[in-house]
């Protein structure tokens, strides 16, 4: 068979081509600098008609197939691969759960608008610790009345900060330990619902990438997609369908990388000729045309096979895997054809090398895919019959019997999660006071406020909700109250800039391993709690009781931070000078020798004893801990007795996290 696109096709093509070229090409360097949104090149793609490319008519969309769509985002990506990324978001994710599987009623209300380009559609499925495998989602639904109570946060949501109409997945029930996911479609200025941290990305960075959060969000029950349980396969349907378009807009970066690198490759001479024709580039075209041409059938393939009505899942997996995989080795090419040249930022080529790489990772990363194809050739693989489960009822004696065996306080980073929103203002701050000093921490120690978060026992860290910059005076004070550094969520750091990059605390931040953590306005994402260990105990402030923070915090102190704060700081203060880190630790050895008294020790060597006994400790260098090899470190395995030179090497500072080479010999006399 001649496979060949139509007339019709190839003039949609020009149509969509000519588009880009004018409406992304000129300002797409910029725009990728600074992370900014076409808010006014997407309206202009909607008046084209290509928000609605593969829906009917009657629903508002253009009427088109699948293979003019992917046309579509290809011709959109060679230019700028952020406005294909936009668009795929919207068409592919968006629209089509409320197309394939909403109501009539439910089309009606929303289709046309999101088909139209009227309003902007997002799909919400990958949380911190859900990506690829739906039974890890933590986001709740729960059934009341006429409507759902929707709880949890995702993350790198395409279009979140923009998008009026989002397709979110929540977990609705869970039956011996799987999780029944249903889907959702819940609107923009619904309350309860927030835009959370907008992501700073390596590629195609004028598509806007953010956090969703969702305390107590009341989603009517009309907005429920499809049957209660059915999310999982309204998710894996809808990303099969996008896989097509992930496909096209890899193959439209490829494209595009590979027509600016035949350019430059025929003009710039060397020896008197121009570079393309050196053996060596001769073969990287070729190889480029190739990857390219075998990516273009697949994806233009997968696309017929699913306007047929034919099972597409496999080949739009292939597509995915294929042309993302293209676009890497056409990038790669390009970059050594053009050199130093193409490295530069504001190269068309160094912009397509950071955009195609996140082909190969979102809709599914390429192994995936590989997987998902191997398992529609083999079939899913047997059970191992050791691996096979084993009776219900002794599976179920044997859980009971390690729970009953297990201590609940064993678990790491379970959070006491005790909330203080009762009574007066100084009520709450009091008791939190309270339980923090019952936990038995000092606050007589001093600290550089601007000290290493890395070297830091203790940090006072402020989030969005810290309102406006003087604000950031009550942090410092905090901070100099507490003995802590001064810490902050990306956000602040990033976008408001209230303090330098250095301060930011997250899985992409900085990491904190100290003791105790003051979370002052900061909502609650997972990829901020990521960057703090399980072992520090969280203190939040926060003014709104449905925080997440208040899930993942130990204490809680319900109330505005202006007038919180200055509670707080007053209520921490001892009276007592001020000490360091290192004073405490010494103190804390005085204390622990005053509790073993020199007659309690083995007589004989009392009797022996003529001169005072002097023992060696180690200080941190960081904050002061000491390890006494007398004690040892019982609470991270350690026994009493262990010499600091028998300390495995995995051991960490228990209070900053540091490793043994910062620690200092210090002697002492006992």
């Amino acid at each position: 068979m001649l496979f060949k696109t139509t007339d019709a096709h190839e003039k949609f093509r020009a149509k969509v081509r000519n588009f880009a070229e004018a409406e992304f090409g000129p300002d797409t360097f910029s725009r990728d600098q600074e992370g900014v949104f076409p808010a006014e090149a997407v309206k202009k793609m909607a008046v084209l008609g290509l928000t609605g490319i593969p829906y009917p008519p009657e629903a508002g969309g253009a009427g088109l197939d699948t293979l003019s769509y992917a046309i579509a985002v290809e011709e959109l990506s060679r230019v700028d691969g952020s406005a294909g990324d936009i668009i795929a978001a919207h068409t592919s994710l968006g629209t089509y759960p409320v197309a394939v599987f909403g109501t009539e009623e439910q089309k009606q209300k929303y289709l046309p608008a999101l088909t139209k380009g009227e309003k902007l559609g997002a799909f919400a499925l990958t949380e911190t610790g859900a990506g690829s495998d739906v039974n890890e989602l933590e986001t709740t639904a729960a059934a009341e009345e006429d409507h759902y109570i929707l709880n949890g946060s995702k993350i790198y949501v395409t279009n979140a900060p923009y998008a009026d109409i989002y397709t979110v997945f929540a977990v609705t029930s869970e039956e011996e330990g799987e999780k029944k996911i249903s889907a959702f479609i819940v609107e923009k200025g619904m309350e309860g619902f927030e835009i959370g941290e907008t992501y700073n990305k390596m590629g195609i960075r004028s598509s806007s990438a953010a956090e969703l959060l969702f305390n107590d969000v009341k989603v009517p029950k009309e907005n429920l997609l499809g049957e209660e349980g059915a999310g999982a396969e309204i998710a894996d349907e809808t990303l099969n369908a996008n896989r097509i378009a992930v496909g096209a807009q890899a193959l439209g970066i490829a494209q595009g990388a590979f027509d600016k690198t035949k350019d430059y490759a025929l003009e710039r001479k060397q020896a008197g000729m121009p570079i393309a024709f050196s053996q060596i580039n001769q073969i990287k075209f070729a190889d480029m045309a190739i990857a390219l041409k075998n990516a273009r059938l697949q994806v233009y393939s997968a696309a017929e096979l699913k306007d047929s009505g034919e099972d597409y899942a496999a080949e739009a997996a292939m597509a995915k895997a294929c042309a993302s995989g293209a676009a890497i080795e056409v990038c790669d090419h390009a970059l050594e054809i053009t050199g130093a040249a193409g490295y530069m930022k504001g190269m068309d080529v160094e912009r397509a090398y950071r955009d195609a790489r996140i082909t190969t990772i979102y809709e599914g990363a390429s192994e995936l895919q590989k997987l998902a194809v191997a398992e529609g050739i083999l079939g899913k693989p047997p059970v191992p019959e050791e691996e096979l489960p084993e009776e219900p009822q002794e599976a179920a004696e044997e859980a009971e019997t390690a729970v009953e065996e297990t201590p609940a306080d064993t678990f790491k980073g379970k959070r006491k999660k005790i909330i203080f929103a009762e009574g007066t203002a100084q009520e709450r701050v009091d008791q939190a006071a309270a339980a923090l000093t019952a936990d038995g921490f000092k606050f007589n120690i001093t600290a550089d406020p601007w000290s290493k978060i890395s070297d830091a026992g203790r940090v006072a860290a402020v989030g969005k909700g810290i309102g406006k910059k003087e604000n950031m005076n009550l942090i410092v004070d905090l901070a100099l109250q507490t003995g802590a550094a001064v810490g902050a969520t990306r956000p602040v750091a990033e976008t408001l800039k209230y303090v330098d990059m250095d301060r930011f605390i997250g899985i992409s931040g900085q990491r904190f391993s100290g003791e105790l953590y003051f979370a002052c306005g900061i909502s609650g994402s997972g990829q901020h709690l990521k960057g703090i260990s399980d072992d520090a105990v969280i203190v939040a402030v926060n003014n709104d009781i449905n925080a997440p923070i208040f899930k993942n915090a130990d204490y809680g102190i319900v109330g505005d931070i202006e007038e919180i704060l200055p509670l707080l700081i007053k209520a921490l203060e001892t009276g007592e000078a001020k000490i360091t880190a290192q004073q405490l630790a010494e103190q804390r050895a005085k204390a622990a020798a005053a509790e073993n008294p020199a007659e309690d020790q083995d007589a004989e060597s009392a009797e022996t004893a003529e001169e005072p006994v002097v023992m060696a400790s180690y200080v941190c260098d960081g904050c002061g801990y000491e390890y006494d090899p007398q004690t040892g470190d019982p609470e991270c395995g350690i026994p009493a007795g262990t010499a600091f030179e028998k300390l495995p090497e995995e051991w960490i500072c228990p209070l900053c996290g540091e490793g043994r080479d910062a620690f200092v010999e210090v002697e002492q006399v006992r």
